[in-house]
């Protein structure tokens, strides 16, 4: 079984830090080195990391993006293999490692990444879009540029031939695919590799998400474009969706506001960050900004028993 470098970006993530690495410490995978990136917390986030043995590594917040924060822990880490997880998810198995880990039995690929879903508190239009960009179907070589750092792995020989853009404000990890990609690498998808995702944003939040996704998106694809009409369609038919399939589980009153703010604040977030109009890959497009197909109402089962935390 390998062994692994484990990279966490973290912001005061008190309330969530300590989950995740209880989750470290349950995996089948025993040999992990765990680094944490810490941005300036002013909370009790790097003492419950030192706790667990992690490596801290400090970076100053106005020096703080993505690609440069997973550069720092990068460098810090010492194993071939490096996983990287957000400070706000929490592994649902203890073989998460192990099977995020198992793609790269094959020389070829270069990047894994696995399943994310939300919890109990999550809105339920984020249900839906956790459902959609990571199904339950695995893809042992993807054929398009699509992962997601919350939840992933790379080669890190790989990534000092070709480190994060650190000039991104965000989707520095699809912009490191796409050029793995463009090497002759490959992408694995790995479902069985599932890590439960914590969001508790407010529209504000959600629209300052999505619009830093869509100027970064706009950064790595030029051609692409997202215009008032791509807003209109999007938000009107992710809407509809939502509240139809809200309704066939009897949420839809309970969760009609979320999905109508929460929609809006998405798609015009992705609006303010393109105002520009071209041609964007459809494969892309279908991944990012349109909704199809329903979150199914039972997760799948796997024959492993799951992670009991103490709560």
């Amino acid at each position: 079984m390998p062994s692994c470098s484990l990279v966490i970006r973290a912001f005061n993530e008190e309330r969530h830090i300590g989950r995740l690495l209880e989750g470290v410490r349950h995996q089948t995978l025993r040999d992990v080195e765990v680094i944490l990136v810490d941005s300036g917390s002013t909370d009790a986030t790097v003492a419950i990391a030192a706790q667990y043995g992690a490596t801290v590594v400090h970076i100053p917040p106005a020096e703080f993006t993505f690609g440069r924060s997973l550069n720092l822990g990068l460098a810090a880490a010492t194993r071939p293999l490096a996983a990287i997880a957000s400070a706000h998810v929490y592994p649902v198995y203890p073989d998460w490692l192990e099977r995020l880990l198992e793609p790269f039995a094959d020389p070829g690929v270069a990047l894994t990444y696995g399943k994310q879903r939300g919890d109990e508190n999550s809105l339920f239009s984020e249900h839906q879009i956790f459902a959609r960009w990571f199904p339950d179907r695995p893809e042992p070589r993807q054929g398009h540029a699509f992962c997601n750092n919350a939840n992933a792995a790379i080669r890190r020989s790989l990534w000092e031939q070709h480190p994060y853009d650190e000039t991104l404000t965000g989707l520095e990890d699809l912009a490191w695919a796409k050029w793995a990609q463009e090497q002759g690498h490959a992408i694995a998808y790995v479902p069985a590799a599932e890590v439960v995702h914590v969001h508790s944003e407010t529209p504000h939040g959600v629209l300052n998400r999505y619009r830093r996704e869509g100027m970064a998106f706009k950064q790595i694809f030029p051609e692409a474009h997202f215009n008032l009409y791509d807003f209109a369609r999007s938000t009107l038919s992710s809407i509809g969706f939502d509240l139809l399939h809200a309704a066939r589980l009897h949420r839809f009153w309970r969760s009609i506001a979320s999905i109508v703010w929460f929609r809006f604040s998405q798609f015009w977030g992705t609006y303010l960050g393109y105002r520009h109009s071209s041609l964007l890959t459809p494969d892309l497009r279908q991944t990012f900004y349109y909704h199809v197909g329903w979150e199914k109402s039972a997760p799948a089962k796997r024959d492993v028993e799951p992670i009991r935390y103490n709560e």
